[in-house]
């Protein structure tokens, strides 16, 4: 049943990076156009935003490997400090902001990893205030009043 979850979840991703990978086109086309004064260009932002987002988030947690001791001292030829890593062992496990050193001096996450999560996560905020903006407008327009030109 595991291996179903993960395969499910595997083609959901894949099927939206995809989606997202068309919407990078159409949102370029977009900008030349006009169509930025639409909602679905706002949605398509705001996905491809999640979509980087998370990525950078996954390649945050990943970046130290399986084995943080083998990766610091074979990968990144870094002394690798047991003592000061479980001493912090809590902070590296932590969901955001996300670190995982080698020692006191070399994270294995990259520098951008952290600022790049922030960002995406406003440039989607900011779509979602955007489409918000939309719904409201579209609501609260009175019926009829396109008709009485």
């Amino acid at each position: 049943m595991k291996e179903a979850s993960v395969l499910i979840v595997a083609v959901i991703l894949a099927a939206w990076l995809v989606w997202n990978l068309w919407n990078l086109f159409h949102m370029a086309v977009g900008l030349r156009n006009g169509s930025w004064r639409r909602a679905m260009w706002w949605t398509r932002l705001c996905s491809v935003a999640l979509c980087a987002g998370l990525a950078s988030w996954i390649r945050g947690v990943f970046g130290g490997g399986l084995d943080v001791r083998e990766t610091c001292l074979f990968v990144h030829h870094e002394r690798y400090d047991a003592t000061y890593w479980d001493a912090h062992a809590e902070e590296f496990r932590k969901v955001f902001p996300l670190h995982n050193k080698c020692n006191a001096h070399y994270d294995l996450v990259p520098a951008w990893i952290n600022p790049a999560i922030v960002t995406c996560a406003v440039i989607s905020l900011a779509a979602l205030a955007v489409l918000l903006w939309f719904g409201t407008t579209h609501l609260t327009r009175l019926p009829g009043k396109e008709n009485q030109s």
